[in-house]
């Protein structure tokens, strides 16, 4: 077996662009979600990693695009969780647990991702609206939900008529305020949303509560 030839000078510039940018983005996002993007400051993200405004303004340009580039980030490791969620297998019911329990999980472990979403929509989705990875971007979670439930009214199970967008928007909701609002719940209720001890509950809780959405009668007179 002939060795694989070493690296070329051009491919390990590459690797060392890549992992510097990957560490710009890094500090980035803590600094971003610590202090919003009004608060936070290039020099200090550029010191934290050891390096120069001008280096992070030679890969990202400012830090409206800095900004910019931790968001896509950050809405790229749920899309591709949602891209990779395999519920072909499963029944409607159990795939729309399983689909719930992908939003519940990832928002759980990424609330870095709650306080940029928090924050971006204090800036009324300005860096969203401007980026052609954003603003072009569907979620694959929307096409999974509209297969799933077409499947479950089909079989009879689903009864209600739900929009997709809607029942994404219902599964978010859940999620997003039991990381986001812990603080402010927690001390007004004195109830920890986010207690391991009470993780399966509320993990449970959600798939309930929108199985009962979906299964009960929600028939409007017309």
């Amino acid at each position: 077996m002939t060795a694989a030839p070493p690296p070329t000078h051009s491919s390990g510039r590459q690797r060392d662009a890549a992992r510097t940018r990957a560490e710009i983005l890094d500090v980035a996002t803590e600094e971003f979600a610590r202090l919003g993007y009004t608060g936070a400051r290039v020099d200090v993200i550029a010191a934290r990693i050891h390096t120069t405004k001008r280096m992070i303004y030679y890969y990202f340009g400012g830090k409206e695009q800095l900004f910019t580039a931790v968001l896509e980030r950050a809405y790229a490791v749920i899309r591709q969780q949602e891209q990779g969620l395999d519920v072909g297998h499963l029944d409607p019911v159990a795939a729309i647990r399983r689909l719930a329990e992908l939003t519940f999980d990832h928002h759980e472990e990424h609330p870095d991702f709650i306080r940029l979403v928090s924050i971006e929509n204090i800036h009324e989705a300005e860096h969203i609206i401007g980026s052609a990875t954003l603003s072009e971007l569907s979620s694959p979670a929307i096409e999974v939900i509209g297969r799933i439930l077409e499947e479950g009214r089909a079989q009879g199970v689903f009864t209600a008529d739900v929009d997709a967008v809607d029942l994404h928007a219902m599964i978010s909701s859940f999620c997003f305020f039991r990381v986001a609002n812990r603080h402010t719940f927690g001390a007004l209720f004195g109830r920890d949303l986010t207690a391991a001890d009470r993780r399966q509950h509320y993990r449970t809780m959600l798939g309930d509560m929108v199985l009962a959405y979906l299964t009960g009668d929600t028939a409007r007179e017309r």
